[in-house]
């Protein structure tokens, strides 16, 4: 009982860190927005424009991400069972959509560039952008040390928009040289279409993990043979079925499931059993389960499916080994 005070009790601390360096890096980036976009238009280069709009969607989506966690602490109510936990996830997906969608437009503007080649101010261009990857180092490094950007979706998604925002600065900087020394005005639209393909990728890991959430799907983090095994390991349990897995929000997953065990079990033995294998799934990262002990009387129409996800489980199992 106190491990898992304990494992509360941490992750309200990280939750608390999350939205304190949030708010740090949204003062932080919104101030420096303002003076990249002015500086994008008196340069008339986009890569410092886009570099500078993309600044813009990472103040608004560290606002969204931080909403979300002040959200997410919400009490759970009789319409709301499992809280607002959710609202992470939402923020991460929002966040995941908006980099791919301003990593579209900025490659649609690039290549009108190469047609239409404009002058760019090299020397404006370098020093704003200079200084916009100092901000980002800034940030990144108080996101990547303070804020727990390996585990919540919500805080990685942040972290991307500032990541993706660093390679632009940094692609900027270049740009800016080879336009100063070469007068190669070309290498603006080229350094926004790499930044831009970088941010793209980037968005498709986010926004598939928050679908993947959103839709139920298994966690990438939960082995599901291992789960099925750790189960029908136990000598009392004769089968299981109606076994799922799924993700409430970050570092919450959820198992239910049917477990069949012999008629004369009593409820002591129920009670040990139970206390076993919660014990046991803990440590294959499920944080919620409801397993519901029944007898071979309690007959249900999808056994031969979970029996099949079972044996498919198995395989899998058997073949990492």
């Amino acid at each position: 009982m106190s491990e898992h005070h304990e494992h509360n009790h941490a992750h309200g601390h990280v939750h608390t860190n999350n939205k304190k360096i949030l708010l740090i890096s949204f003062f932080i980036i919104g101030s420096f927005m303002i003076v990249e976009i002015i500086g994008g238009f008196l340069a008339n280069s986009l890569a410092l424009l886009s570099d500078g709009l993309h600044m813009f969607s990472d103040a608004i989506s560290l606002g969204v991400a931080l909403l979300a966690f002040i959200y997410a602490e919400k009490h759970a109510n009789k319409n709301k069972t499992f809280g607002y936990k959710r609202f992470e996830i939402l923020a991460a997906l929002f966040n995941g959509i908006t980099l791919f969608v301003i990593g579209i437009l900025i490659i649609i503007e690039a290549i009108g560039r190469f047609f239409n080649p404009v002058d760019v101010q090299s020397t404006e261009m370098f020093v704003i952008s200079v200084v916009g990857l100092i901000v980002n180092i800034i940030v990144a490094l108080l996101m990547f040390r303070g804020g727990d950007t390996s585990h919540n979706i919500n805080m990685r998604g942040a972290f991307l928009h500032v990541m993706g925002d660093l390679l632009g600065s940094v692609g900027a900087i270049i740009a800016a040289i080879l336009i100063w020394s070469l007068n190669l005005t070309i290498a603006d639209p080229i350094a926004s279409i790499l930044v831009s393909l970088l941010i793209i990728k980037s968005s498709w890991g986010i926004t598939k993990s928050s679908i993947n959430i959103l839709m139920e799907g298994t966690p990438s983090d939960v082995k599901m043979s291992k789960v099925i095994t750790a189960i029908k390991d136990e000598e009392a349990i004769e089968s299981i079925h109606d076994c799922h897995i799924w993700t409430i929000s970050n570092e919450l997953n959820a198992l239910s499931c049917h477990a069949v065990v012999p008629h004369e079990m009593s409820v002591a033995q129920s009670e040990k059993l139970l206390n076993k294998l919660e014990h046991k799934l803990h440590h294959l990262n499920i944080q919620h389960m409801t397993i519901q002990l029944e007898t071979n009387d309690h007959q249900h129409d999808d056994e031969m499916l979970c029996s099949s996800i079972y044996k498919s489980s198995a395989h899998e199992h058997t073949h990492e080994h």
